[in-house]
């Protein structure tokens, strides 16, 4: 059983997404595929989701972006949107990508700062730029940091929840009301 998604409220949260092509051909090191991924990511920008950054490597995508609705229909907006105008306009009649992707809830600006680094910096990684400005198949159209995320405190430390530590012996309520003994 697959768990449920949080409920989107609009453009509040953030995911790092990556997808693979099929068999991990390198379709995006060609130009016209690299150029048409992007008008695609354009093209359904806004209506279906904010994108914040993305960076199109030669045989995967790394997107950050705010779904509208669903992280899943955002996604197959992309990829369903890329293999129609693929087969039409390149005249491609195989498979593109491989099913699926993989995805990261953003949580706060810190996890956001590294994130976006991470596609600045993928390129420059993977040896096909020197230096990560001069890739041309890089974008980072809206990097606003989104209202939902937990912003950096003023001392520099991340807002992220404190695990609760149970002390011995200490009394435990539990869900029905009652009262338990803590056995650590």
């Amino acid at each position: 059983m697959r768990p449920t998604r949080e409920v989107v409220r609009k453009g509040e949260f953030a995911y790092f997404i990556s997808t693979q092509t099929e068999g991990r051909k390198p379709f995006f090191r060609h130009e016209r595929w690299a150029k048409l991924i992007m008008a695609t990511l354009e093209h359904y920008g806004e209506a279906a989701y904010v994108l914040h950054a993305f960076v199109v490597m030669p045989d995967h995508l790394h997107l950050v972006l705010s779904p509208r609705e669903t992280i899943e229909r955002s996604v197959q907006l992309i990829k369903g949107g890329f293999s129609f105008r693929a087969k039409r306009e390149l005249d491609w009649k195989g498979e593109i990508w491989q099913p699926g992707f993989t995805d990261h809830r953003i949580r706060d600006e810190e996890d956001w700062e590294h994130h976006l680094e991470y596609i600045r910096q993928n390129p420059v990684k993977a040896k096909i730029a020197e230096v990560s400005v001069t890739y041309p198949y890089m974008g980072f159209p809206n990097q606003h940091f989104p209202q939902g995320l937990k912003p950096i405190t003023s001392s520099g430390v991340g807002v992220r929840a404190e695990a609760r530590i149970l002390q011995p012996n200490k009394k435990i309520l539990r869900s029905d009301g009652k009262q338990e003994k803590n056995a650590t």
